[in-house]
């Protein structure tokens, strides 16, 4: 038995305590996927702009535009629902579904745009000096550590 002045809440709550900082901390991973989401954005916009092909730079290509515009699509999506999460969360009211929505969508987004921004890179982006290769490497899919710790585990 613990002693009522060690107790955080009451007596019985312990499980609801615990899910609750769950909650808090899938804002806090939708946060990291953000990250990693705009840091592969930024690396192919600046990788599209200074790469030529034919003679002008491959950001003008309709097809590197696509991907990129995805790319954005995708970011703020995450984006407004990590907010909303975060907002409700510092109201005091609500967040468990908002919290698991954003995390699930910003891990997504994070696994889509680096396999996006590997596309624009081309070859680059497998090459271990590109920064992008370092996301996609060890980020790709924040959704789940568990899974990354397994499949490095073999």
């Amino acid at each position: 038995m613990i002693d009522e002045a060690n107790l955080i809440g009451k007596a019985g709550d312990g499980f609801k305590i615990a899910m609750k900082t769950l909650d808090a901390g899938r804002i806090g991973v939708a946060g990291q996927a953000l990250g990693i989401a705009q840091a592969s954005l930024e690396c192919a916009v600046a990788y599209s702009q200074q790469r030529k092909a034919f003679g002008k730079p491959i950001a003008g290509l309709q097809t590197v535009q696509f991907k990129l515009a995805d790319m954005e699509c995708k970011i703020w999506s995450a984006r407004l629902l990590n907010w909303h999460a975060a907002k409700l969360k510092d109201d005091g009211h609500s967040f468990t579904k908002e919290a698991a929505m954003a995390k699930l969508v910003a891990s997504e987004a994070a696994t889509f745009c680096a396999h996006q921004a590997i596309q624009v890179l081309g070859g680059m982006g497998y090459v271990s000096t590109c920064p992008q290769s370092d996301i996609t490497e060890t980020h790709a899919s924040p959704r789940s550590t568990k899974e990354r710790a397994r499949s490095s585990a073999w």
